[in-house]
């Protein structure tokens, strides 16, 4: 049986996140069921800093973050986290409510997201079919930026390393049961035992607090698909906006020349290795026809991941009210990435007892597993 202080399992952006804010407060081990860590939604993410999904905590969540994406801690990171590349947030007729209470929320938040003319929007992305049965209206988020995922996760790692935690592959939790002051994991490598259990699997978290007999939140995960295609001959896309649609309908992004984009599916799913199908790839190019003026005549790449949502959409970081030491960090959904510094930040005060994130506008109820329907 190898002891720690804490066990997380989950290696992805949550998992890795929290362990590397934990690691100095005692020893840490990290529990990753697949053969790498990201493997699942973190690694197959759009990978962008944007206020442009999720509700009112969610965006909380994106500000709080920022800070560490555009300064991280010395030694984190050899390359820049983020790369400052703003969003365009669109609607079409009759979608005139939902962009009104974006553009609010957001103007709030940011401080500089505002609306931009249709002719601003023609220059920003010349292929927008605007007007009509088009792009109606616009607004621009300038502190938007590209992540670099793979960095972010890779400092985490190194972190807690650093700080003498560990990560396991190929550790799947087979049994997990409190016993004696500890929760005890039985593993597909081997036997774990640590007083507190971060739960951070992702679309596998009720999953886990079932094998450890421990009341589920009722977790909702969702496949999303994303392709990629070539742009127009002649169009340099480099410079081009993250475009999407506020009533979750589409969005497209530049990618290393390429164009990456997704329909905004949201298709509920079992947690299992989410794979594309041919619907939701063919929805995705159909779509993008719809509102600009391009041909997907050819889908280079496609992929699926899972979203896993809460009832609220909003993520949970708190104990588990039926089980001492279980601690749920989780229902990240499609915002995972850019909430990571904020979310770990919160679950380190919540486990250790430290102060509550000074940058961070929600309280620990706003969080907390209590507040869900059936908890």
């Amino acid at each position: 049986m190898t002891g720690a202080d804490i066990l997380v399992v989950g290696g992805g952006v949550a998992g890795l996140s929290v362990a590397c804010q934990l690691a100095p407060y005692g020893r840490v081990i990290v529990l990753e069921r697949e053969n790498a860590t990201g493997y699942h939604s973190s690694g197959r993410s759009a990978t962008y800093y944007h206020f442009g999904i999720g509700n009112r905590p969610v965006r909380l969540l994106t500000k709080a973050s920022g800070a560490f994406f555009s300064n991280p801690p010395p030694g984190f990171t050899d390359v820049p986290l983020s790369t400052p590349a703003p969003a365009m947030m669109v609607v079409r007729d009759g979608q005139d409510e939902v962009f009104e209470s974006n553009l609010a929320e957001m103007a709030a938040i940011t401080g500089t997201a505002h609306e931009i003319s249709a002719s601003q929007m023609h220059a920003l992305v010349p292929v927008l079919k605007l007007g009509g049965e088009g792009i109606t209206r616009g607004l621009l988020d300038p502190a938007a930026a590209r992540l670099d995922g793979h960095a972010l996760m890779m400092g985490y790692t190194r972190g807690l390393r650093a700080a003498g935690g560990q990560v396991v592959t190929d550790a799947e939790v087979l049994m997990a049961e409190r016993r004696a002051g500890q929760w005890q994991l039985r593993t597909s490598r081997g036997d774990y035992a640590a007083p507190v259990l971060v739960n951070a699997a992702g679309a596998w978290a009720d999953e886990l607090a079932r094998r450890a007999g421990v009341v589920k939140l009722g977790l909702t995960p969702l496949r999303r698909t994303i392709i990629s295609f070539q742009p127009p001959p002649g169009v340099d896309v480099r410079g081009w906006p993250l475009v999407r649609s506020l009533a979750n309908e589409f969005y497209f992004l530049p990618e290393a020349g390429h164009l990456l984009a997704s329909p905004a599916d949201e298709t509920a799913s079992p947690p299992c290795d989410a794979q594309p199908e041919e619907y939701d790839i063919a929805l995705a190019a159909w779509r993008i026809e719809e509102v600009t003026t391009m041909a997907v005549r050819q889908v280079l790449h496609q992929w699926a991941g899972l979203r896993t949502f809460t009832a609220d959409r909003v993520p949970v970081a708190g104990f588990a009210t039926d089980a001492r030491g279980f601690f749920w960090l989780a229902g990240q959904g499609g915002y995972g990435l850019q909430t990571a510094p904020a979310m770990a930040a919160a679950a380190a005060s919540l486990i250790t007892g430290c102060a509550w994130p000074e940058a961070l506008a929600l309280a620990p109820a706003d969080l907390a597993p209590s507040r869900l329907p059936g908890v």
